[in-house]
Protein backbone atom coordinates (compact mmCIF):
# COMPACT_ATOMS: atom_id res chain seq x y z
CA UNK A 1 0.00 0.00 0.00
CA UNK A 2 3.04 2.55 1.15
CA UNK A 3 4.85 1.48 -2.35
CA UNK A 4 1.56 2.42 -4.07
CA UNK A 5 1.49 5.78 -2.33
CA UNK A 6 4.68 6.95 -3.11
CA UNK A 7 5.00 4.79 -7.07
CA UNK A 8 6.72 8.09 -9.13
CA UNK A 9 6.95 8.87 -12.84
CA UNK A 10 10.13 8.33 -14.79
CA UNK A 11 11.27 11.69 -16.35
CA UNK A 12 10.71 9.56 -19.76
CA UNK A 13 6.94 9.05 -18.74
CA UNK A 14 6.62 12.52 -18.08
CA UNK A 15 7.70 13.92 -21.41
CA UNK A 16 5.88 10.75 -23.24
CA UNK A 17 2.46 11.95 -21.45
CA UNK A 18 2.81 15.71 -22.90
CA UNK A 19 3.48 14.13 -26.55
CA UNK A 20 0.06 12.50 -26.40
CA UNK A 21 -2.15 14.03 -29.15
CA UNK A 22 -4.80 14.30 -26.58
CA UNK A 23 -3.45 16.59 -24.42
CA UNK A 24 -0.67 18.01 -26.84
CA UNK A 25 -0.06 22.30 -26.30
CA UNK A 26 0.91 24.63 -29.27
CA UNK A 27 4.78 25.46 -28.96
CA UNK A 28 4.98 29.22 -29.20
CA UNK A 29 6.66 30.54 -26.65
CA UNK A 30 10.73 32.04 -26.40
CA UNK A 31 12.85 33.07 -23.72
CA UNK A 32 12.17 36.34 -24.42
CA UNK A 33 8.08 35.50 -23.60
CA UNK A 34 9.22 33.78 -20.74
CA UNK A 35 10.96 36.47 -18.87
CA UNK A 36 8.20 38.57 -19.58
CA UNK A 37 5.63 36.23 -18.18
CA UNK A 38 7.90 36.22 -15.14
CA UNK A 39 8.10 39.83 -15.00
CA UNK A 40 4.48 40.18 -15.54
CA UNK A 41 3.48 37.69 -12.21
CA UNK A 42 6.51 40.02 -10.02
CA UNK A 43 5.92 42.90 -11.03
CA UNK A 44 2.05 43.44 -9.16
CA UNK A 45 0.86 45.81 -6.87
CA UNK A 46 2.76 45.40 -4.54
CA UNK A 47 5.80 47.47 -5.55
CA UNK A 48 3.15 50.66 -6.02
CA UNK A 49 2.24 49.91 -2.12
CA UNK A 50 4.62 47.91 0.02
CA UNK A 51 7.46 50.58 -0.29
CA UNK A 52 6.27 53.25 2.46
CA UNK A 53 5.47 50.13 5.10
CA UNK A 54 8.79 48.46 4.71
CA UNK A 55 10.65 51.51 4.80
CA UNK A 56 9.05 53.60 7.90
CA UNK A 57 7.85 50.20 9.84
CA UNK A 58 5.14 50.40 12.22
CA UNK A 59 6.16 50.57 15.54
CA UNK A 60 2.33 49.94 16.39
CA UNK A 61 2.68 46.74 15.62
CA UNK A 62 6.10 46.42 16.54
CA UNK A 63 7.10 46.39 12.80
CA UNK A 64 11.04 48.22 12.76
CA UNK A 65 11.41 50.82 10.35
CA UNK A 66 14.22 49.94 7.49
CA UNK A 67 14.75 53.34 6.15
CA UNK A 68 16.66 54.05 3.40
CA UNK A 69 17.75 50.36 3.62
CA UNK A 70 15.09 48.70 1.78
CA UNK A 71 17.70 48.58 -0.95
CA UNK A 72 19.16 46.18 0.76
CA UNK A 73 16.82 44.26 1.80
CA UNK A 74 15.13 43.98 -1.63
CA UNK A 75 19.02 42.81 -2.37
CA UNK A 76 18.79 39.96 0.67
CA UNK A 77 15.16 39.23 -0.86
CA UNK A 78 16.41 38.57 -4.04
CA UNK A 79 19.65 36.08 -3.15
CA UNK A 80 17.08 34.39 -0.91
CA UNK A 81 14.18 34.05 -3.88
CA UNK A 82 17.34 33.04 -6.50
CA UNK A 83 18.39 30.22 -4.07
CA UNK A 84 14.51 28.82 -5.20
CA UNK A 85 14.45 30.18 -8.83
CA UNK A 86 17.78 28.25 -9.14
CA UNK A 87 16.19 24.88 -8.57
CA UNK A 88 13.29 25.63 -10.36
CA UNK A 89 15.57 26.88 -13.59
CA UNK A 90 17.22 23.21 -13.67
CA UNK A 91 13.69 21.05 -12.95
CA UNK A 92 12.48 22.64 -15.54
CA UNK A 93 15.01 22.89 -18.50
CA UNK A 94 15.20 18.61 -17.30
CA UNK A 95 11.25 17.90 -17.20
CA UNK A 96 9.75 20.35 -19.61
CA UNK A 97 6.21 19.21 -19.12
CA UNK A 98 2.89 21.61 -17.36
CA UNK A 99 2.18 21.14 -13.56
CA UNK A 100 5.31 23.42 -12.02
CA UNK A 101 6.41 21.75 -8.92
CA UNK A 102 3.39 18.74 -9.15
CA UNK A 103 5.62 17.10 -12.10
CA UNK A 104 8.46 18.10 -9.83
CA UNK A 105 7.31 16.15 -7.03
CA UNK A 106 5.56 13.25 -9.09
CA UNK A 107 9.20 12.47 -10.45
CA UNK A 108 11.12 12.71 -7.07
CA UNK A 109 8.78 12.09 -3.85
CA UNK A 110 5.86 9.90 -5.08
CA UNK A 111 2.14 9.97 -6.29
CA UNK A 112 0.56 11.05 -2.48
CA UNK A 113 3.49 14.26 -2.01
CA UNK A 114 2.72 15.05 -6.14
CA UNK A 115 -1.06 14.99 -5.04
CA UNK A 116 -0.53 17.43 -1.77
CA UNK A 117 1.95 19.64 -3.76
CA UNK A 118 -0.63 20.20 -7.04
CA UNK A 119 -3.51 20.48 -4.84
CA UNK A 120 -1.41 23.34 -2.99
CA UNK A 121 -0.48 25.08 -6.34
CA UNK A 122 -4.67 24.79 -7.06
CA UNK A 123 -5.33 27.29 -3.55
CA UNK A 124 -1.69 29.24 -4.23
CA UNK A 125 -3.08 30.50 -7.80
CA UNK A 126 -6.69 30.63 -7.50
CA UNK A 127 -6.09 32.62 -3.94
CA UNK A 128 -3.60 34.61 -5.84
CA UNK A 129 -5.76 34.89 -8.82
CA UNK A 130 -8.36 36.39 -6.38
CA UNK A 131 -6.53 38.61 -4.52
CA UNK A 132 -5.08 40.30 -8.01
CA UNK A 133 -8.25 40.82 -9.27
CA UNK A 134 -9.94 42.55 -6.16
CA UNK A 135 -7.07 44.91 -6.16
CA UNK A 136 -7.15 45.75 -9.86
CA UNK A 137 -10.83 46.66 -9.50
CA UNK A 138 -9.63 48.94 -6.48
CA UNK A 139 -6.98 50.39 -8.51
CA UNK A 140 -8.85 50.83 -11.22
CA UNK A 141 -12.07 52.49 -9.64
CA UNK A 142 -9.05 54.84 -8.11
CA UNK A 143 -7.75 55.65 -11.30
CA UNK A 144 -11.39 56.55 -12.65
CA UNK A 145 -12.21 59.15 -9.92
CA UNK A 146 -8.98 60.87 -9.73
CA UNK A 147 -7.92 60.48 -13.40
CA UNK A 148 -10.28 60.67 -15.60
CA UNK A 149 -12.98 61.65 -13.21
CA UNK A 150 -15.58 59.11 -13.63
CA UNK A 151 -17.51 57.68 -10.54
CA UNK A 152 -18.29 54.11 -10.38
CA UNK A 153 -21.55 53.95 -7.49
CA UNK A 154 -20.17 52.23 -4.56
CA UNK A 155 -22.46 48.85 -4.67
CA UNK A 156 -20.98 47.97 -8.24
CA UNK A 157 -17.55 48.48 -6.74
CA UNK A 158 -17.28 46.99 -3.03
CA UNK A 159 -18.11 43.48 -1.88
CA UNK A 160 -20.97 42.41 0.36
CA UNK A 161 -18.50 41.77 3.41
CA UNK A 162 -16.88 45.32 2.91
CA UNK A 163 -19.91 46.69 2.78
CA UNK A 164 -21.52 45.28 5.85
CA UNK A 165 -18.45 46.67 7.94
CA UNK A 166 -19.01 48.42 11.56
CA UNK A 167 -17.39 51.32 12.46
CA UNK A 168 -13.65 50.65 14.58
CA UNK A 169 -16.61 51.42 17.98
CA UNK A 170 -19.04 49.30 16.97
CA UNK A 171 -20.02 46.01 18.63
CA UNK A 172 -19.87 42.64 16.31
CA UNK A 173 -22.95 41.34 15.16
CA UNK A 174 -24.27 38.75 13.36
CA UNK A 175 -25.00 39.07 10.01
CA UNK A 176 -29.28 39.59 11.16
CA UNK A 177 -28.30 41.69 13.72
CA UNK A 178 -26.46 43.89 11.38
CA UNK A 179 -29.72 43.63 9.05
CA UNK A 180 -32.08 44.65 11.71
CA UNK A 181 -29.37 47.54 12.31
CA UNK A 182 -29.32 48.55 8.70
CA UNK A 183 -33.20 48.82 8.50
CA UNK A 184 -33.00 51.36 11.60
CA UNK A 185 -30.34 53.30 10.22
CA UNK A 186 -32.64 53.76 6.48
CA UNK A 187 -35.82 55.00 8.93
CA UNK A 188 -33.58 57.29 10.39
CA UNK A 189 -34.18 55.55 14.04
CA UNK A 190 -29.85 54.98 14.19
CA UNK A 191 -27.20 57.23 12.74
CA UNK A 192 -26.24 54.99 9.42
CA UNK A 193 -22.68 57.04 8.62
CA UNK A 194 -22.05 56.09 12.61
CA UNK A 195 -22.60 52.72 12.43
CA UNK A 196 -21.66 51.24 9.18
CA UNK A 197 -18.05 52.03 7.53
CA UNK A 198 -18.79 52.10 4.48
CA UNK A 199 -22.55 53.76 4.86
CA UNK A 200 -22.39 55.46 1.45
CA UNK A 201 -22.47 52.11 -0.45
CA UNK A 202 -25.38 50.43 1.87
CA UNK A 203 -27.49 53.50 1.04
CA UNK A 204 -27.37 53.75 -2.09
CA UNK A 205 -27.25 49.86 -2.79
CA UNK A 206 -30.89 48.31 -4.58
CA UNK A 207 -32.64 46.02 -2.05
CA UNK A 208 -33.47 42.25 -3.25
CA UNK A 209 -35.96 41.11 -0.78
CA UNK A 210 -34.93 43.92 2.10
CA UNK A 211 -31.16 42.96 1.79
CA UNK A 212 -28.71 45.80 0.05
CA UNK A 213 -26.82 44.16 -2.93
CA UNK A 214 -23.63 44.92 -3.47
CA UNK A 215 -20.80 43.58 -5.89
CA UNK A 216 -17.44 43.52 -6.85
CA UNK A 217 -18.12 43.47 -10.77
CA UNK A 218 -15.03 45.70 -11.85
CA UNK A 219 -12.97 42.41 -10.68
CA UNK A 220 -15.50 40.13 -12.23
CA UNK A 221 -15.26 42.63 -15.65
CA UNK A 222 -11.24 41.91 -15.26
CA UNK A 223 -11.37 38.21 -14.70
CA UNK A 224 -14.32 37.51 -17.66
CA UNK A 225 -11.98 39.44 -19.77
CA UNK A 226 -8.67 37.66 -18.79
CA UNK A 227 -10.00 34.44 -18.90
CA UNK A 228 -11.16 35.10 -22.57
CA UNK A 229 -8.05 35.95 -23.36
CA UNK A 230 -6.39 32.55 -22.04
CA UNK A 231 -8.80 31.10 -23.52
CA UNK A 232 -7.78 32.16 -27.31
CA UNK A 233 -4.38 31.09 -26.93
CA UNK A 234 -0.93 30.81 -25.62
CA UNK A 235 0.52 33.19 -28.22
CA UNK A 236 -2.48 35.78 -27.73
CA UNK A 237 -1.88 35.75 -24.38
CA UNK A 238 2.16 35.80 -23.97
CA UNK A 239 1.30 39.19 -26.64
CA UNK A 240 -0.81 40.93 -24.09
CA UNK A 241 1.25 40.55 -21.93
CA UNK A 242 5.09 41.74 -23.54
CA UNK A 243 2.78 44.97 -24.34
CA UNK A 244 1.76 45.41 -20.55
CA UNK A 245 5.00 44.47 -19.11
CA UNK A 246 6.82 46.82 -21.73
CA UNK A 247 4.32 49.72 -20.75
CA UNK A 248 4.86 49.21 -17.09
CA UNK A 249 8.66 49.11 -16.77
CA UNK A 250 8.85 52.08 -19.06
CA UNK A 251 6.40 53.60 -16.62
CA UNK A 252 8.81 52.65 -13.48
CA UNK A 253 11.65 53.53 -15.30
CA UNK A 254 10.37 57.47 -16.23
CA UNK A 255 9.33 57.43 -12.22
CA UNK A 256 13.18 56.36 -11.61
CA UNK A 257 14.44 59.14 -13.93
CA UNK A 258 12.61 61.98 -13.05
CA UNK A 259 12.42 61.34 -9.39
CA UNK A 260 16.31 60.74 -9.60
CA UNK A 261 16.53 64.73 -9.86
CA UNK A 262 14.63 65.55 -6.51
CA UNK A 263 17.04 62.87 -4.57
CA UNK A 264 18.64 64.46 -1.76
CA UNK A 265 21.43 62.30 -0.15
CA UNK A 266 20.82 63.89 3.42
CA UNK A 267 17.54 61.14 2.91
CA UNK A 268 19.60 58.27 1.74
CA UNK A 269 22.97 58.35 4.57
CA UNK A 270 21.95 61.73 6.43
CA UNK A 271 23.80 64.46 6.98
CA UNK A 272 26.59 63.69 8.09
CA UNK A 273 26.58 60.48 6.53
CA UNK A 274 26.28 57.66 9.10
CA UNK A 275 25.01 53.91 8.93
CA UNK A 276 22.61 55.05 11.81
CA UNK A 277 21.19 57.13 9.19
CA UNK A 278 21.06 54.84 6.69
CA UNK A 279 19.26 51.94 8.94
CA UNK A 280 17.94 53.41 11.51
CA UNK A 281 17.08 50.35 12.69
CA UNK A 282 20.38 48.04 11.89
CA UNK A 283 20.09 44.82 10.57
CA UNK A 284 17.04 44.05 12.79
CA UNK A 285 15.02 47.02 10.77
CA UNK A 286 16.68 45.66 7.14
CA UNK A 287 15.15 41.70 7.88
CA UNK A 288 11.78 42.99 8.81
CA UNK A 289 11.73 45.56 5.63
CA UNK A 290 12.75 41.98 3.63
CA UNK A 291 9.88 39.89 5.59
CA UNK A 292 7.15 42.91 3.93
CA UNK A 293 8.59 42.65 0.76
CA UNK A 294 9.39 39.21 0.04
CA UNK A 295 6.06 38.57 -1.69
CA UNK A 296 6.85 41.44 -3.96
CA UNK A 297 8.97 38.64 -5.76
CA UNK A 298 6.52 35.97 -6.07
CA UNK A 299 5.84 35.12 -9.35
CA UNK A 300 8.91 33.67 -11.37
CA UNK A 301 7.28 29.89 -10.30
CA UNK A 302 4.59 30.67 -12.92
CA UNK A 303 6.53 30.53 -15.48
CA UNK A 304 7.38 26.95 -15.19
CA UNK A 305 3.90 25.83 -15.95
CA UNK A 306 4.01 26.96 -19.76
CA UNK A 307 7.21 24.70 -20.29
CA UNK A 308 5.09 22.28 -22.55
CA UNK A 309 4.52 25.75 -24.65
CA UNK A 310 8.13 26.96 -25.14
CA UNK A 311 10.05 25.69 -27.82
CA UNK A 312 13.28 25.13 -26.31
CA UNK A 313 12.50 24.72 -22.60
CA UNK A 314 16.21 23.01 -22.06
CA UNK A 315 17.44 26.57 -22.97
CA UNK A 316 14.88 29.13 -22.16
CA UNK A 317 13.18 28.12 -19.48
CA UNK A 318 16.40 28.76 -17.39
CA UNK A 319 16.61 32.14 -19.04
CA UNK A 320 12.70 33.03 -18.24
CA UNK A 321 13.00 32.25 -15.04
CA UNK A 322 16.40 33.32 -13.76
CA UNK A 323 16.24 36.73 -16.09
CA UNK A 324 12.97 38.03 -14.97
CA UNK A 325 13.71 37.89 -11.51
CA UNK A 326 17.14 39.80 -12.38
CA UNK A 327 15.47 42.48 -14.01
CA UNK A 328 12.79 43.23 -11.47
CA UNK A 329 15.48 43.27 -9.09
CA UNK A 330 17.02 46.03 -10.64
CA UNK A 331 14.11 47.93 -11.24
CA UNK A 332 12.76 46.91 -6.93
CA UNK A 333 16.33 48.53 -5.93
CA UNK A 334 15.90 51.64 -8.42
CA UNK A 335 12.61 52.48 -7.64
CA UNK A 336 13.20 52.35 -3.86
CA UNK A 337 15.96 54.16 -3.50
CA UNK A 338 14.38 57.39 -5.65
CA UNK A 339 11.56 56.95 -2.93
CA UNK A 340 13.56 57.21 -0.11
CA UNK A 341 15.39 59.99 -1.32
CA UNK A 342 13.15 61.70 -2.55
CA UNK A 343 11.57 62.21 1.11
CA UNK A 344 12.71 60.99 4.70
CA UNK A 345 11.49 57.67 5.21
CA UNK A 346 9.23 58.75 8.39
CA UNK A 347 6.99 60.43 6.00
CA UNK A 348 6.50 57.50 3.84
CA UNK A 349 4.32 55.83 7.19
CA UNK A 350 0.87 55.35 6.98
CA UNK A 351 0.79 55.99 3.20
CA UNK A 352 -0.71 53.29 1.00
CA UNK A 353 0.54 55.00 -1.85
CA UNK A 354 3.74 56.12 -1.55
CA UNK A 355 4.95 56.59 -5.08
CA UNK A 356 2.25 58.56 -5.97
CA UNK A 357 2.97 60.65 -2.53
CA UNK A 358 6.21 61.60 -2.87
CA UNK A 359 5.54 62.74 -6.45
CA UNK A 360 2.72 64.86 -5.06
CA UNK A 361 4.67 66.54 -3.04
CA UNK A 362 6.85 68.12 -5.72
CA UNK A 363 3.81 69.16 -7.35
CA UNK A 364 4.38 66.41 -10.10
CA UNK A 365 0.83 65.47 -9.83
CA UNK A 366 0.07 64.61 -13.68
CA UNK A 367 3.14 61.99 -12.96
CA UNK A 368 0.97 60.88 -10.04
CA UNK A 369 -1.70 59.80 -12.50
CA UNK A 370 0.70 57.84 -14.80
CA UNK A 371 1.50 56.35 -11.42
CA UNK A 372 -1.71 55.36 -10.89
CA UNK A 373 -2.25 53.80 -14.07
CA UNK A 374 1.16 51.03 -13.94
CA UNK A 375 -0.82 50.18 -10.91
CA UNK A 376 -4.12 49.36 -13.35
CA UNK A 377 -1.16 47.64 -15.79
CA UNK A 378 0.69 45.96 -13.42
CA UNK A 379 -2.01 44.48 -11.94
CA UNK A 380 -3.47 43.34 -14.93
CA UNK A 381 -0.65 41.56 -16.22
CA UNK A 382 -0.24 40.07 -12.84
CA UNK A 383 -3.67 37.98 -13.35
CA UNK A 384 -3.02 37.35 -16.49
CA UNK A 385 -0.11 35.14 -15.39
CA UNK A 386 -1.84 33.81 -12.91
CA UNK A 387 -4.42 32.87 -14.99
CA UNK A 388 -2.14 31.07 -17.60
CA UNK A 389 -0.49 29.30 -14.61
CA UNK A 390 -4.02 27.28 -13.01
CA UNK A 391 -5.35 25.82 -16.04
CA UNK A 392 -2.06 23.84 -16.74
CA UNK A 393 -1.99 22.33 -13.13
CA UNK A 394 -5.33 20.95 -13.62
CA UNK A 395 -4.43 19.72 -17.07
CA UNK A 396 -1.10 18.41 -15.28
CA UNK A 397 -2.75 16.56 -12.35
CA UNK A 398 -6.12 15.48 -15.27
CA UNK A 399 -3.51 13.80 -17.53
CA UNK A 400 -2.03 11.89 -14.44
CA UNK A 401 -5.52 10.41 -13.60
CA UNK A 402 -5.40 12.30 -10.37
CA UNK A 403 -8.63 14.28 -11.64
CA UNK A 404 -11.44 13.75 -14.08
CA UNK A 405 -10.48 13.76 -17.88
CA UNK A 406 -13.06 17.06 -18.07
CA UNK A 407 -9.98 18.64 -16.57
CA UNK A 408 -7.97 18.45 -19.34
CA UNK A 409 -9.47 18.69 -22.29
CA UNK A 410 -7.48 20.83 -24.76
CA UNK A 411 -9.02 23.03 -27.23
CA UNK A 412 -8.22 22.00 -30.72
CA UNK A 413 -7.80 24.70 -32.41
CA UNK A 414 -6.48 27.22 -29.86
CA UNK A 415 -4.23 24.49 -28.18
CA UNK A 416 -4.90 25.47 -24.81
CA UNK A 417 -6.60 23.71 -21.60
CA UNK A 418 -10.11 24.41 -22.58
CA UNK A 419 -12.11 23.67 -19.74
CA UNK A 420 -9.65 24.10 -17.21
CA UNK A 421 -9.18 28.22 -18.34
CA UNK A 422 -13.35 28.35 -17.93
CA UNK A 423 -13.76 27.00 -14.63
CA UNK A 424 -10.36 29.10 -13.53
CA UNK A 425 -12.42 31.82 -14.21
CA UNK A 426 -15.26 31.22 -12.83
CA UNK A 427 -12.84 30.06 -9.40
CA UNK A 428 -11.59 33.28 -9.58
CA UNK A 429 -14.36 35.84 -10.62
CA UNK A 430 -17.25 34.85 -7.84
CA UNK A 431 -15.07 34.84 -4.48
CA UNK A 432 -13.80 38.03 -6.69
CA UNK A 433 -17.01 39.59 -6.17
CA UNK A 434 -17.92 38.69 -2.70
CA UNK A 435 -14.90 38.64 -0.73
CA UNK A 436 -11.91 41.14 0.62
CA UNK A 437 -8.84 41.25 -0.34
CA UNK A 438 -7.35 40.55 3.35
CA UNK A 439 -9.86 37.19 3.81
CA UNK A 440 -7.58 35.66 0.96
CA UNK A 441 -3.94 36.82 0.53
CA UNK A 442 -2.11 35.35 3.53
CA UNK A 443 -3.32 31.87 1.98
CA UNK A 444 -1.45 32.61 -1.03
CA UNK A 445 1.95 33.01 0.90
CA UNK A 446 1.46 29.57 2.94
CA UNK A 447 1.17 27.80 -0.33
CA UNK A 448 4.13 29.62 -1.87
CA UNK A 449 6.14 28.74 0.40
CA UNK A 450 5.04 25.16 0.49
CA UNK A 451 5.74 24.44 -3.04
CA UNK A 452 9.07 26.23 -3.21
CA UNK A 453 10.10 24.18 -0.33
CA UNK A 454 9.52 21.32 -2.36
CA UNK A 455 10.95 22.09 -5.41
CA UNK A 456 14.56 22.42 -3.23
CA UNK A 457 14.01 19.36 -2.54
CA UNK A 458 13.23 17.94 -5.53
CA UNK A 459 15.93 19.11 -6.92
CA UNK A 460 18.46 17.46 -4.34
CA UNK A 461 16.63 14.04 -4.97
CA UNK A 462 17.29 14.23 -8.48
CA UNK A 463 20.94 14.52 -8.17
CA UNK A 464 20.70 11.20 -6.23
CA UNK A 465 18.35 9.15 -8.03
CA UNK A 466 19.03 10.61 -11.52
CA UNK A 467 23.07 11.94 -12.01
CA UNK A 468 22.87 10.67 -15.55
CA UNK A 469 20.03 12.47 -16.50
CA UNK A 470 21.00 15.26 -19.02
CA UNK A 471 20.73 18.64 -17.43
CA UNK A 472 21.60 21.71 -19.92
CA UNK A 473 20.89 24.24 -16.86
CA UNK A 474 22.73 22.86 -13.13
CA UNK A 475 21.88 25.00 -9.98
CA UNK A 476 25.20 25.77 -8.55
CA UNK A 477 26.74 24.75 -5.15
CA UNK A 478 23.05 22.83 -5.01
CA UNK A 479 24.09 20.96 -1.82
CA UNK A 480 24.70 24.59 -0.08
CA UNK A 481 22.09 26.47 -1.80
CA UNK A 482 19.48 24.13 -2.08
CA UNK A 483 19.05 23.90 1.84
CA UNK A 484 19.21 27.41 2.09
CA UNK A 485 15.95 27.52 0.29
CA UNK A 486 14.69 25.32 2.40
CA UNK A 487 15.41 26.83 5.74
CA UNK A 488 14.57 30.26 4.10
CA UNK A 489 11.03 29.01 3.76
CA UNK A 490 10.65 27.32 6.98
CA UNK A 491 11.72 30.78 8.37
CA UNK A 492 9.35 32.75 6.82
CA UNK A 493 6.20 30.35 7.54
CA UNK A 494 7.05 30.34 10.78
CA UNK A 495 5.80 33.95 11.05
CA UNK A 496 2.48 33.26 9.59
CA UNK A 497 -0.74 33.46 11.52
CA UNK A 498 -1.67 30.42 13.47
CA UNK A 499 -5.57 30.68 11.55
CA UNK A 500 -3.66 30.97 8.20
CA UNK A 501 -2.30 27.62 8.93
CA UNK A 502 -5.20 25.95 10.42
CA UNK A 503 -6.98 26.95 6.95
CA UNK A 504 -4.41 25.61 5.15
CA UNK A 505 -4.29 22.33 6.68
CA UNK A 506 -8.02 22.16 6.47
CA UNK A 507 -7.41 22.52 2.33
CA UNK A 508 -4.49 19.46 2.60
CA UNK A 509 -6.90 17.74 4.33
CA UNK A 510 -10.01 18.14 1.81
CA UNK A 511 -7.35 17.63 -0.75
CA UNK A 512 -6.49 14.17 1.05
CA UNK A 513 -10.17 13.14 0.53
CA UNK A 514 -10.65 14.09 -3.05
CA UNK A 515 -7.62 12.13 -3.48
CA UNK A 516 -8.26 8.15 -1.65
CA UNK A 517 -11.84 8.95 -3.20
CA UNK A 518 -11.19 9.50 -6.86
CA UNK A 519 -6.94 10.38 -7.64
CA UNK A 520 -5.68 7.05 -5.96
CA UNK A 521 -7.91 4.61 -8.35
CA UNK A 522 -7.86 6.26 -11.08
CA UNK A 523 -4.22 6.68 -11.14
CA UNK A 524 -2.49 6.12 -14.38
CA UNK A 525 0.25 4.28 -13.20
CA UNK A 526 -1.75 2.36 -10.66
CA UNK A 527 -2.66 0.77 -14.74
CA UNK A 528 1.00 0.14 -15.36
CA UNK A 529 3.32 -2.50 -14.05
CA UNK A 530 6.59 -2.52 -12.47
CA UNK A 531 6.09 1.13 -11.39
CA UNK A 532 8.73 1.61 -8.67
CA UNK A 533 8.20 3.26 -5.09
CA UNK A 534 9.75 6.55 -4.21
CA UNK A 535 12.86 4.92 -2.64
CA UNK A 536 13.92 3.80 -6.19
CA UNK A 537 14.82 4.96 -9.44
Amino acid sequence: MLARLFRTKSLEQLRASAEAPEFRLKKNLRAFDLMMFGVGAIIGAGIFSTIGTAAAGNLADGRLPAGPALLVSFILTAIACGFTALAYAELASMIPVSGSAYTYAYATLGELTAWIIGWDLLLEYAVSNVAVAISWGDYMRSFLANVLHLHIPGWLATDPRSAFSLVADAPALSLSAKLELLGQARQGLVDGAATFARWDVLQSAPLVFGFPITINLLAVLITVAITWLVYRGIKESASANNWMVLLKVVILLAVVALGARFVQMSNLVGDPPSWQSFAPSGWKGIQAGAAIIFFAFIGFDAVSTTAEECRDPGRDMPRGILGSLVVCTIIYVLVAGVVTGMVHYAELAGKADPLAYVFEKYHLTALAGVIAFGAVIATTAALLVYQVGQPRIFLAMSRDGLLGPWFGKVHAKHGTPANATLLTGVLVAVPAALLNISEVVELTNIGTLFAFALVCVAVMVLRVRRPEAPRRFRMPFMWVLAPLGILGCIWLARGLPALTWYRFLGWLALGLLVYFLYGFRNSRLREQRGVQPCSQD
